[in-house]
């Protein structure tokens, strides 16, 4: 037998609905996957990231790297102190473009590289957290913007570059040090070259956008990259990660830490405390009250009857005989307690009602007890003799 065919209705989309519909959403995906595709493919050659030697993003280096290599310079990127150790000898200047971001046994293993190995070392934005074991002899000042500043100091690369854009950190170097400070700000260096052993030196830099893509170009800002980077035949482009295996090395000495917290950012601490607050003010907003409720009479009335039959539909619907029971009971013992002499409040003491009942009907065949606080009906049949009962009762009360 086959089954019959399922009509539509007029509440029924149509195929042309739906595509109405869904038209605008399907256009806005279309153009994000094409748009992500096409960045894809134009970005798939090029490498990214700040100061790398590779990328050509605004904020890469690959247009000094290639200065350095049109200039006879051989460039090798590393990023791990490995690598970037093993590339280095006397003939190699070393560029560390983050050193507050090695551990202190990095940067033990980094100073030993850097009196030993290197003919020169440049840090770029050294500040406390590197400048201790990488530079003694120089602590950091407050902060600087990036701006045009001149030499005012005597160092021969400095002096040829003229003006560039320096800025970031300040440094403030031990008296009695010898040093070339220049590119001052408020009256410290913004760039300090300390000689050390030898041929060996370590320059500072307070910022690094001298060496960014789209500030090469601007002032003497090429000439000092040069000069700087170029003293030596080869250049190791150090890019500190961490990602980097040797930073676990401090866990074997001990500096290590319980706490999961102490590993989280203190900006993200803050920025899940203020997302806290602002969900419990959310909270707070929207559970409010104005004040006491105010009572409205319906636009139209509704008669009883039809509230009865709608609850009881809904009770039936949801099986709740147990529900539908008490309130039988409940409407039962309230109405027939005033006509029994019972206060009203006690309508629902078996104690108080129970005794008043079999004054008023000693002789009723039912229990009054079962049939005014017992168990819930076990099916509709029993809910429905339940309801006739209590009629009955009723109206013995009433006419006795």
């Amino acid at each position: 037998m086959s089954r019959p065919a399922v009509e539509s209705t007029s509440t029924d989309l149509s195929a042309r609905q739906i595509w109405t519909r869904v038209r605008g959403a399907a256009l806005v995906l279309a153009l994000l996957l094409i748009g992500g595709l096409a960045l894809a493919t134009v970005r798939s050659t090029e490498s990214h990231g700040a100061l790398d030697p590779r990328s050509a993003d605004p904020t890469g280096s690959r247009a000094v790297a290639e200065l350095l290599r049109g200039h006879g310079v051989t460039v090798t990127t590393a990023t791990t102190l490995d690598e970037a150790i093993a590339a280095t000898d006397p003939r190699t200047t070393l560029l560390v473009t983050t050193p507050d971001l090695l551990t202190e046994t990095q940067q033990a293993t980094l100073r030993s590289t850097m009196t030993t190995s290197a003919a020169r070392t440049v840090l770029l934005g050294a500040g406390p957290a590197s400048l201790s074991t990488l530079a003694p002899d120089v602590t950091s000042d407050a902060d600087t913007p990036v701006t045009n500043r001149t030499p005012a100091c005597t160092l021969p690369a400095a002096t040829r570059a003229g003006s560039v854009e320096l800025g970031g950190e300040r440094y403030v170097v031990t008296p009695g040090t010898e040093a070339d400070a220049c590119y001052p700000a408020d009256g410290s260096p913004t760039l300090v070259r300390l000689p050390g052993t030898g041929a060996t030196d370590t320059v500072l830099l307070g910022s690094p956008d001298i060496l960014y893509n789209n500030r090469l170009d601007q002032q003497g800002n090429a000439s000092l990259a040069l000069q700087l980077l170029g003293s030596q035949p080869h250049l190791v482009w150090y890019l500190p990660s961490l990602a980097d295996t040797s930073a676990t090395a401090d866990t074997s000495t001990g500096d290590t830490t319980d706490n999961f917290l102490a590993l989280v950012p203190s900006g993200w601490l803050w920025g899940t405390l203020q997302l806290a607050v602002a969900a419990l003010l959310a909270a707070i907003w929207r559970a409010r009250r104005l004040g006491p409720l105010v009572t409205e009479r319906l636009p139209v009335a509704v008669r009883a009857s039809e509230t009865t039959e709608g609850r009881a539909r809904l009770y039936r619907k949801a099986n709740a005989r147990d529900r539908a029971a008490t309130v039988l009971r409940t409407a039962t013992r309230t109405r027939i307690a005033p006509l029994l002499g019972v206060p009203v409040q006690d309508a629902h003491s078996p104690d108080r009602l129970l005794p008043a009942l079999s004054a008023r009907l000693p002789g009723t065949t039912a229990d009054p007890r079962t049939l005014l606080f017992g168990p819930a009906p076990a099916d509709d049949a029993t809910l429905i003799r339940l309801a006739d009962q209590l009629d009955a009762l009723e109206r013995e009360v009433r006419t006795s």
